[in-house]
């Protein structure tokens, strides 16, 4: 898997940003097959810090309806990511 084919996407909310003030703790979207050692790799490489710590989970997909039919949303796998002290990603500074 490639840098950008293991990160899909920063997850920007209200815990998210918790985290990153007060743990400097990041929260991304990764793809399903990824593991710990491939997401810490990824994020070295792609923002240039240094991880401490990764945890990983899934989050398992709402059940929708719409009408008579009812349907799922995919699960999905986010990673928490914690980097050195010092370290920041400047992609989160903004938000």
């Amino acid at each position: 898997m490639t840098v950008r084919t293991v990160i899909r996407r920063p997850i920007i909310t209200e815990k998210a940003n918790f985290l990153k003030e007060k743990q400097n703790k990041y929260v991304f979207e990764v793809d399903r097959n990824s593991n710990k050692i491939e997401i810490a790799k990824a994020i070295q490489e792609l923002f240039k810090v240094t991880v401490e710590d990764v945890r990983t989970y899934i989050t398992h997909g709402k059940t929708k309806t719409r009408g008579r039919f009812r349907g799922r949303r995919p699960d999905w796998k986010r990673a928490v990511v914690q980097l050195k002290a010092g370290d920041s990603i400047e992609f989160f500074e903004g938000a």
